[in-house]
């Protein structure tokens, strides 16, 4: 384990139309950490939260990101919650390996979570893939004493047989490019799915920290290796069906991957009465488009989870 002292975001200043609360929020207090899982060596980041957490938090980012997708949003639930947000294996500033696979990472975040401190019955979001890899990891660890306190899927698309099949296979993805300098990689960087966001504050804050210079220029960080399309033959279906904590699916919905009839089949594998919230006027990147108000959302599944 590997821990930084505390602080906030001092490596890049706010752009000029950021509002004031990315600014507070991204000079908040975190420290950037390392465990190592199944060799690998997992770097995350830590939002400490007030001297008794209610309970830890655990932000799983989507297929080719990293933790800071969630580092503007992270600092709105410190102060109730000890928050972690992982860089996944081959994405990010995490170590790369040979193989991987959801069990493999379903590991991983179970390491962040003892690293971290999150304590026991911790609530998990996961975005994308992120909240694919997500239901393995709640299944696994149930919701029982030492289990997951509740699991919150954000616009990951868990889809019917049906429509997987009218849908066909996902779109392939892990093209590497190299640019000569930074400021050439952050002018190509693109949301996947590709959309529009009129926060262009968030999505220059994705494209800063989703670059590394190589022997070859600049380039993204994850491994190619990491994105290959049997990420997505996991029956997640089932993993979702077989949790054993509350489970809640948090939509955009205007998404192009969550549709109508993805809500209704995964609302069909949740418990009665699980909570299902669509943003309005969001897409896939719903908290890129709408983060004020996915933070709401996911505040009020969380509490009513707390206090339940």
């Amino acid at each position: 384990m590997h821990a930084a002292p505390p602080q906030g975001d001092g490596s890049e200043a706010a752009p000029a139309d950021a509002p004031e609360w990315f600014r507070r929020n991204m000079a908040a207090p975190r420290r950037s950490r390392r465990v190592v899982s199944d060799g690998c060596s997992i770097h995350y980041l830590l939002w400490d939260g007030p001297p008794e957490p209610e309970a830890g938090l655990l932000l799983v980012h989507g297929g080719g990101g990293h933790a800071h997708w969630w580092s503007f949003l992270a600092p709105w639930f410190a102060g109730r919650y000890r928050v972690a947000a992982p860089d996944l294996s081959g994405m990010g500033d995490s170590g790369r390996r040979a193989e991987y696979g959801a069990a493999i990472r379903a590991a991983e975040l179970g390491a962040v979570v003892e690293d971290a401190g999150l304590g026991p019955r911790p609530f998990v979001v996961g975005h994308s893939f992120g909240g694919l890899v997500a239901t393995r990891f709640a299944r696994e660890r149930g919701g029982g004493p030492d289990g997951i306190g509740g699991l919150v899927i954000a616009d990951s698309p868990i889809r019917s047989p049906e429509e997987r099949e009218r849908r066909g296979p996902p779109r392939r993805s892990g093209t590497k490019r190299h640019y000569p300098d930074f400021a050439a990689g952050l002018a190509r960087f693109r949301l996947l799915p590709e959309q529009e966001c009129e926060n262009a504050f968030l999505v220059a804050h994705i494209a800063r920290h989703s670059l590394a210079r190589d022997g070859e220029g600049w380039t993204w960080k994850f491994d190619p290796g990491a994105m290959h399309q049997r990420r997505f033959s996991e029956p997640y279906h089932r993993h979702l069906a077989e949790a054993s904590c509350p489970t809640a699916l948090v939509y955009g919905d205007e998404s192009a991957l969550v549709t109508p009839e993805t809500v209704a089949y995964m609302r069909a594998l949740m418990a009665p009465g699980s909570p299902v919230v669509g943003i309005p006027e969001a897409r896939h990147h719903l908290f890129l488009d709408q983060p004020v108000a996915f933070a709401a959302a996911l505040r009020a599944v969380l509490d009513g989870w707390s206090r339940g």
